[in-house]
């Protein structure tokens, strides 16, 4: 290294032309952190991870790694080549995402995995049954995200919602797009009758321009019906925002704004840094990337400090440099406090370390995500639900009123740290029932070439609006 890098720790990661593991550093330079790793074969690779403060060293505290509770698979070639899950992963799931459908209605231009809208044989329910039944069998019931492709495409949709509860998945969510749902109200009234608790709804920004650049097509209007037909039956939504430098990382703020009115049906505002893998615009540059610090002081910046830089903390569950949330109070006259567990001290950021990040990750996400019971429909933000003048006024408008903000930094090929990966709680359960990590399943090389994600047929792709 130069005299002026300085060397902040080593791991590992793969070669983004080979896939082959080889040694990795972080490295600091001036006020930003690089991914540096050497191939014997194909060279040097350095990739920006980090820019500016909150500093990359002071992000995170000490927690312990509790490990899958159940181990399918032991240790053989070492990470990543062993998913499902082995011993050598630090976590148990927080969520398992079921592909169950490769068919999507868009092409966006932004793809995780290079969803092409192919008609593939959706999996049938006798399928779906068994890939729930083998989640029971490696550790769960988890959260479940249904995902695809578009899973609304499934009009079986609901029978697989219900079929999850009755195998006792209490909290199932969808991620989709919207389109239908904004079309459809007596498809959304049937998916809420069968137990959907939440909709991850792509949403990447609050004016049409953004939407033709990153998904191909306008698509504001049917997602904002989308959040009212919801909100009319009492499904929590959270907003997920795709963030493409040069595009939309202006509109951070008003991304923020904009769900804050949407109180108390809208439940979260979750920010993903594009990941390259799947279908991108090329090898990605520094200038391609936009960190979570990034994200945390534009929140600040561009809602003129309404939010601040110290609401936002490293996560319990994953590595810390995986992730930022912030759970923010809209107060009756409009101001914003954050919360924190001890309600005499809510008017402050607190970090929650521990070794069973995961499954408190996943209760806090069946909770907060999933719409309170009793609460005004779409637009209620200025309901007078609950005020702080009493710790129980103050706990109710903490259930009815709260906004989950997070980001979350997926990894791709050149930026992938094998100790993140090994603390990631985030999966898919794979065509041959492995529970295999998120950014392990959709990594693909400089070519296309994956390590788990079928490239001949791309059955089951999952596009960039999942968790």
């Amino acid at each position: 290294m130069a005299e002026w890098e300085k060397v902040l720790n080593t791991t590992r990661s793969l070669c983004p032309e080979c896939l082959k593991r080889i040694p990795a550093w972080n490295v600091r330079r001036g006020d930003s952190v690089y991914l540096v790793k050497e191939c014997p074969d194909h060279g040097r690779f350095s990739t920006v991870i980090w820019r500016g403060e909150p500093a990359y060293e002071s992000w995170g505290y000490p927690r312990k790694s509790s490990g899958p509770g159940v181990c399918a698979r032991q240790k053989d070639r070492g990470c990543p080549f062993d998913c499902g899950l082995c011993s050598e992963h630090h976590q148990e799931p927080c969520a398992v995402l079921l592909e169950v459908t490769s068919r999507c209605n868009l092409r966006c231009p932004v793809c995780f995995a290079k969803t092409d809208g192919t008609e593939g044989p959706d999996p049938g329910l006798e399928v779906i049954e068994g890939w729930y039944r083998a989640l029971l069998r490696n550790g769960g019931p988890f959260n479940i995200q249904l995902s695809g492709g578009e899973p609304t495409l499934r009009d079986d949709l609901p029978e697989i919602i219900a079929l999850g509860q009755t195998l006792g998945f209490s909290f199932i969510q969808i991620n989709t797009n919207g389109i239908r749902l904004g079309n459809e109200p007596e498809y959304v009234k049937s998916l809420k009758a069968a137990g959907l608790g939440c909709v991850f709804l792509q949403f990447d920004g609050i004016d049409d321009s953004v939407y033709g650049r990153i998904r191909g097509k306008a698509l504001l209007a049917q997602k904002e019906a989308a959040i009212r037909q919801c909100a009319e039956q009492g499904i929590g939504i959270v907003l997920a925002a795709t963030l493409v430098p040069g595009i939309n990382t202006s509109g951070i703020g008003a991304l923020a704004e904009y769900a804050l009115l949407q109180i108390p049906q809208v439940r979260g505002l979750h920010f993903q840094p594009i990941g390259y893998m799947g279908r991108y615009p090329g090898t990605p540059r520094d200038q391609d990337r936009f960190t979570l610090p990034e994200v945390i002081r534009a929140l600040e910046t561009q809602t003129n400090g309404r939010l601040r830089a110290e609401h936002f903390l490293p996560p319990a569950g994953e590595n810390a440099h995986c992730s930022f949330h912030a759970n923010i109070i809209l107060l009756p006259d409009g101001s914003l406090k954050p919360w924190v567990t001890d309600l005499s001290g809510y008017y402050q950021a607190k970090a929650e370390p521990g070794g069973d990040g995961s499954l408190r990750a996943r209760n806090f996400m069946a909770r907060q995500w999933t719409a309170p019971r009793g609460s005004p429909t779409h637009g209620g933000s200025s309901a007078s639900t609950g005020t702080p003048d009493t710790l129980d006024g103050l706990a109710a408008r903490m259930r009815s009123h709260t906004l989950s903000i997070s980001g979350m930094a997926f990894q791709d090929v050149w930026n992938l740290d094998l100790e993140r990966l090994r603390d990631c709680h985030i999966s898919i359960l794979a065509p041959d029932r492995r529970v295999i990590p998120f950014c392990a399943y959709n990594l693909s090389s400089r070519t296309g070439r994956t390590l788990y994600r079928a490239q001949d047929s791309l059955q089951g792709q999952h596009a960039q609006n999942a968790l």
